[in-house]
């Protein structure tokens, strides 16, 4: 049964945001105003960051205000939970009563969990799929998004591996950051490739937050507008990456989608994209971007307006276009569709299937608009696995 978006809504709290060139130089002061005079301020940040000298900036901004700053840089490409546990101990052992989290998805998700966990002693592995409450009080959090996708920094989610590689999501109002600084001058040295995925993680965010069972008509106003800033600047990003206005429009349609999933969640892709990751890691635009390719017909053939709207933001005539031009869009900014050759060949269909049906993945199944019987999900993975 679709939800009835037309009386239904809820939305949650946004953090105070703000966007502008250079905003990442107000750190400290924005900081400063959280704490008390002095105060100790945990900086976790991608150590990427650093040769360009963002990382200094901001160091640079919190101790100018009077912060007394530790830096938490020990991060990697999908996090791990024990990395988590590391980033709380560091603020437990300092007293810090700030987090600034600059980068990526991944160091905004460890700054964000960080936070939420250190008032009490458990491992974040005690917080995963929402197994146990958060601690009610959790530390200030700022983010700076360095990147244009993720939208963790508006987000009460946070995703990390466990030992085993399997990605376990973490949820809690608690999550959610008090300030979101974007400055999109931090993301000129961003490569073509990660500007691309990025961008396209935004996009699928966007997509099926405004077209699962859980839509709403207000939450897809933040959806819609994601999809035409994505549909409009991000070949620009990639094919000229100090353009302020592309950079401008990825960085505010991140957030939006951000706040379309906040609000609404995603769907079948997102699934496809995280049982692939745990058997082999891929980058989560890319899988995402991949998985929205492989089920984009299969769900437009159930259309009820929802995709016919989202092809309007992206300036097609029709939802039976839509699939044509989101393979256009994925294709032109270099996103690789094929898989094979990449050392995905040992895993079957059956093996991607199955996984989308463990607890930590079928979140997307249950949301997806039109819904997925068993045997669409090994179709879903025979086309992922094939598709070139």
């Amino acid at each position: 049964m679709h939800t009835d978006t037309s009386t239904e809504f809820s939305l949650d709290r946004l953090p105070n945001i703000t966007l502008a060139p250079g905003a990442l130089s107000r750190v400290g002061t924005v900081a400063a105003a959280l704490t008390s005079a002095g105060a100790h301020v945990l900086l976790v940040a991608d150590p990427g960051l650093r040769a360009a000298g963002t990382i200094a900036i901001a160091e640079h901004s919190l101790r100018h205000a009077g912060l007394t700053v530790s830096v938490f840089d020990q991060l990697q490409s999908d996090p791990k939970v024990r990395t988590v546990d590391t980033a709380a101990d560091v603020i437990r052992s300092t007293d810090a009563t700030v987090v600034v989290a600059l980068g990526g998805g991944s160091a905004l998700d460890v700054g964000k969990a960080a936070a939420a966990i250190a008032p009490a002693k458990e491992s974040a592995a005690h917080y995963a799929l929402c197994a146990h409450p958060f601690p009610t009080t959790p530390l200030k959090t700022i983010c700076v998004p360095s990147t244009s996708g993720t939208g963790a920094e508006i987000t009460r989610t946070a995703v990390f591996s466990n030992a085993d590689g399997r990605k376990l999501w973490f949820w809690g109002a608690e999550l959610k950051p008090t300030q979101v600084l974007l400055d999109p001058t931090i993301t000129f040295g961003l490569p073509a490739p990660l500007t691309a995925a990025t961008g396209i993680d935004a996009l699928v965010h966007a997509i099926e937050a405004s077209t699962n069972a859980n839509a709403n008509a207000a939450n897809t106003v933040y959806c819609r507008e994601a999809i035409r800033l994505v549909t409009r600047h991000l070949q620009t990003a990639v094919q000229q990456p100090n353009d302020l206005t592309a950079r401008a429009g990825l960085q505010l349609a991140a957030t939006l989608a951000g706040i379309g999933i906040d609000n609404c969640g995603t769907a079948i892709a997102h699934t496809i994209g995280h049982a692939l990751a745990s058997l082999r890691p891929i980058h989560h635009g890319r899988a995402v971007g991949l998985g929205l390719l492989a089920t984009l017909r299969w769900n437009v053939a159930d259309d009820d307006g929802a995709f016919a709207a989202v092809a309007d933001a992206m300036g097609v005539a029709s939802s039976v276009e839509l699939p044509a031009a989101f393979e256009r869009l994925l294709r032109g900014v270099g996103i690789k569709v094929a898989l094979a050759g990449e050392g995905y060949d040992l895993i079957t269909a059956e093996m991607l299937a199955e996984r989308m049906t463990q607890p930590e993945n079928i979140f997307g199944i249950k949301s997806n608009r039109r819904p997925v019987q068993e045997g669409d999900l090994l179709t879903f993975a025979k086309t992922m696995l094939t598709q070139a």
